[in-house]
């Protein structure tokens, strides 16, 4: 019966520990306003090179067109030197200045059709005709930087 009595006093101990220990937003940590989306990707084996070489005439160029807009603040990407090390190899990166910037816009996206062209429409979907056959998009997350004061 002590032991029982010892195992509940030591729970509602650590559970006090616990409620204490968190931390509020705006006062113990700030939230960027500032939005990353971050895209997971596994790209098959030998074929790292080609799916570059795709991303630098599709996405790596249309998101050049959407910097230079203001539609985008930078992009990325990054790849895994240990390609076979998991369900990830590839990430690739936009960084957005806030939420707003992901509503739906008719006048950013026209903006964007114009500076970006039919040729590089039809160009793009020729492009990524080739992409599910290299690669898998195993996560997409669109994340927040915390900054612990």
């Amino acid at each position: 019966m002590r032991f029982k009595l010892s195992i509940t006093v030591l729970m509602f101990i650590f559970a006090a520990q616990s409620a204490l220990a968190q931390l509020d937003p705006f006062s113990d940590y700030d939230i960027s306003d500032e939005l990353w989306n971050i895209t997971f990707i596994k790209v098959d084996p030998n074929l790292g090179d080609d799916y570059l070489e795709g991303l630098r005439d599709s996405w790596v160029a249309a998101n050049k067109v959407a910097v230079e807009l203001g539609q985008i603040e930078e992009f990325h990407m990054y790849r895994s030197q240990l390609p076979q090390s998991g369900d990830v190899n590839l990430f690739l990166v936009v960084k957005f200045a806030n939420s707003s910037k992901l509503d739906p816009n008719k006048e950013e996206y026209d903006k964007f059709m114009k500076a970006w062209g039919t040729a590089n429409e039809d160009s793009t979907r020729e492009i990524t005709k080739n992409y599910p056959a290299m690669r898998e998009i195993t996560g997409e997350y669109l994340v927040r930087e915390i900054t612990l004061k």
